[in-house]
């Protein structure tokens, strides 16, 4: 038996972008701007729109607060709509101040803590005016020394400000928790791995779910182990999807180990929880530091939809039959069957069946749309990372050393 046409799945998958990654960014030495880059919020949401305009599969827009702060989130939720998106998930940013040089929930200072806390409660507001779901959570806090703070007792106030902040949430949300194994802390993270995302979560109550960011693990770790483990107690509630050599280099999906990525979507194929019932949230979390910022994330989502469209032809009954009558060499042959196949006319057909281009890079430039935002924005201060802003038009400030501390 071969595997099911795989077309009304991939149909029916979405990918979250990052507003972020169409603003400028860089690593802690240089920031190279790049013309046409958004100066807003509302740009930024235009610039994604164009992504989904071309993809068809892009219908939604995460962003991170403070930088994409405005004054009237019903005006910037009805501008992603005029533009055929949505917003999506709300990031909280609690590691660009001084006072959170010690820590932000975990701070031994309790005038800190209360401070990161409602931080949050004002995500929690912003949901509510955006139509979000999610409360995506990820800590910079640690400790570089030891001694320099109590590990346990760290934990007892992340505890505490997690269950503050999710006991604000309404029915419709969902909290969703991000580790990340080093950096900027050096000695000691407090949310270092996925085991202690997921005992916060389960403390906290069932819409407490696991982010995976596939930049956040140590070199060699087995990430698709991970994502079985987690989807096998339905805690797995989103993927921060980007490509690493190092560390957390936030490159392109897929750029250094595209293999990685399709067995991570065979797991998820597996556990049949590409279904948006499923609950799982596939997101990008990206900086495109010295490639185009549009184009980069169109093919960011054409390698997800790749590698999705192999794991969807995988031969389910193949693979069973071989791993139950210990055919080792079996077994591995159906994943490379699947994995070694050209997915790229598929797709295209798909596309073709959808009334989309079968080229999504080549119809964006086609489009003149990246020819036409560098002649008209001009003037004021394009986004950056860290940039803060209160309404438009008023420009961005940008702090653009930040990007090693993510």
């Amino acid at each position: 038996m071969t595997a099911p046409d795989p077309r009304p799945a991939l149909a029916a998958q979405t990918i979250e972008l990052p507003s972020w990654a169409f603003a400028n960014s860089g690593t802690r030495f240089k920031v190279f701007g790049q013309p046409g880059v958004p100066r807003d919020p509302y740009e930024k949401v235009a610039d994604a729109a164009q992504v989904h305009r071309w993809t068809g599969v892009a219908p939604r827009v995460s962003l991170h607060i403070p930088w994409d702060l405005v004054d009237d989130y019903a005006g910037l939720r009805r501008h992603a709509a005029e533009l055929g998106v949505s917003l999506g998930a709300i990031n909280s940013n609690v590691f660009q101040d001084d006072d959170y040089m010690l820590g932000s929930l975990c701070n031994p200072d309790a005038r800190v803590r209360r401070k990161a806390v409602e931080h949050h409660l004002r995500c929690v507001e912003i949901m509510r005016e955006t139509g979000s779901r999610d409360l995506k959570i990820w800590l910079a806090d640690g400790l570089n020394y030891p001694g320099q703070d109590d590990l346990r007792a760290r934990q007892e106030r992340l505890a505490e400000g997690l269950a503050e902040i999710y006991a604000a949430l309404g029915p419709e949300h969902r909290l969703i928790l991000e580790y990340k194994f080093f950096e900027p802390a050096f000695y000691a993270t407090d949310i270092p791995d996925w085991g202690t995302s997921l005992l916060h979560c389960l403390a906290l109550g069932e819409r407490a779910m696991v982010v995976l960011d596939t930049g956040h693990h140590a070199p060699g770790t087995n990430i698709e182990f991970i994502v079985a483990q987690l989807l096998r107690v339905g805690r797995l509630g989103a993927f921060d999807f980007n490509s690493r050599f190092y560390a957390d280099d936030d490159l392109m999906v897929g750029a250094a180990d595209p293999f990685q990525l399709f067995r991570i979507m065979n797991e998820i194929v597996a556990a049949d929880a590409l279904r948006p019932e499923a609950g799982v949230n596939f997101m990008l979390d990206q900086c495109h530091n010295i490639e185009p910022k549009i184009p980069a994330q169109i093919r960011s989502v054409m390698n997800v939809q790749e590698a999705t469209a192999k794991a969807l032809l995988v031969d389910r009954d193949a693979l069973r039959s071989a791993q139950a009558s210990g055919d080792v060499l079996g077994a591995n042959a159906v994943l490379m069957d699947a994995y070694n196949t050209d997915v790229r006319p598929l797709l295209a057909q798909l596309r073709a069946e959808q009334g989309l281009e079968a080229d999504p890079v080549a119809a964006y430039a086609r489009s003149g749309y990246g020819e036409q935002v560098v002649t008209e924005r001009v003037g004021g201060v394009q986004a950056g990372w860290g940039g803060v802003t209160r309404s438009r038009p008023r420009p961005l400030v940008p702090v653009c050393d930040a990007r090693y501390i993510l």
